[in-house]
């Protein structure tokens, strides 16, 4: 694994607040984000970026995953797919036969679409590879706050449902506070002892809108939301962008950003599915 750690210090006067998104497919498309005006004068920030290295090709890879998590039984996230463009990227969820939601800031042209994953460097059998026909960013998308990180992919064909690929549901109504969840990928699990090619779970709460305003002031929109643990230790982390916050059985979240990743003070942030619900249904009915 290779990490780079960058050390910025600045003035008082310009001070910025510097976090990751939580996909990093290769150096060119490696973004350190956006800088952020801080709160507090003087400090300094630490940006971290953990790039794919792939040798005997320029392109970067890195196999990252959930932190502080546990290996998911085998096929119990049947709706989990991997974005796929000569290795892993991001992930993503399932909704229809046809369609896939991912996060906006993962955004390729033309993807792969790998299904029915569980180790994603072994053939297990239940895999299908079904590439893109469209991918749709939200059109209110910001790079630079990372508002509105929502994106739909159109499978060039439909996807055979079976015991290994199934949609999740789209939400009818937000979930609340306190509200158990599980988030899961093939991101960054910052640890010598899980299997870096399988995937992760982890239950995560939904934070309060005051906790989560807290942790980022000024940064929170409302298509945004927090989930985690305020003490640091367990979160989503890079190659994990995209993929789905899931809560009794329905599609709350897409994994978006955060300040690193497992930071104390500095839980995960997720775009907010129920509020996209017109343009999904909108956009999915449309092409």
């Amino acid at each position: 694994m290779t990490t780079y750690l960058f050390k910025v210090n600045f003035t008082e006067m310009e001070t910025p607040y510097i976090v990751n998104q939580k996909s990093c497919s290769n150096l060119r498309k490696c973004q350190l984000l956006s800088l952020y005006h801080a709160h507090r004068q003087g400090q300094s920030a630490i940006m971290r970026c953990l790039v794919f290295l792939v040798l005997l090709g320029a392109a970067f890879a890195e196999d990252d995953k959930i932190v502080g998590g546990y290996e998911c039984q085998p096929y119990s996230q049947p709706h989990q797919v991997s974005l796929n463009s000569g290795y892993h990227f991001c992930g993503g969820s399932l909704v229809n036969e046809n369609w896939v939601v991912s996060a906006a800031h993962c955004y390729k042209s033309r993807v792969e679409v790998h299904m029915g994953e569980h180790n994603i460097r072994v053939t297990e059998g239940h895999e299908q590879f079904i590439t893109s026909s469209r991918v749709i960013k939200h059109p209110r998308y910001s790079s630079y706050n990372i508002d509105n990180d929502i994106m739909l992919i159109k499978l060039s064909k439909p996807a055979t449902l079976n015991q290994y690929v199934q949609p999740v549901a789209l939400p009818t109504s937000c979930a609340s506070a306190g509200t158990r969840c599980t988030v899961s990928g093939w991101g960054n699990t910052m640890s010598s002892t899980a299997d870096r090619n399988k995937l992760q779970c982890l239950q995560i709460p939904i934070l309060s809108d005051r906790d989560c305003d807290k942790a980022y002031p000024g940064m929170i929109t409302d298509a945004m939301f927090c989930a985690g643990y305020m003490e640091g230790g367990k979160d989503s982390c890079q190659g994990d962008s995209g993929g789905p916050v899931v809560c009794n059985g329905v599609l709350q979240g897409v994994v978006s950003w955060g300040y690193g990743c497992a930071e104390a003070g500095h839980p995960g942030v997720y775009a907010k599915v129920c509020l996209f619900n017109d343009w999904l249904e909108q956009t999915m009915a449309s092409y």
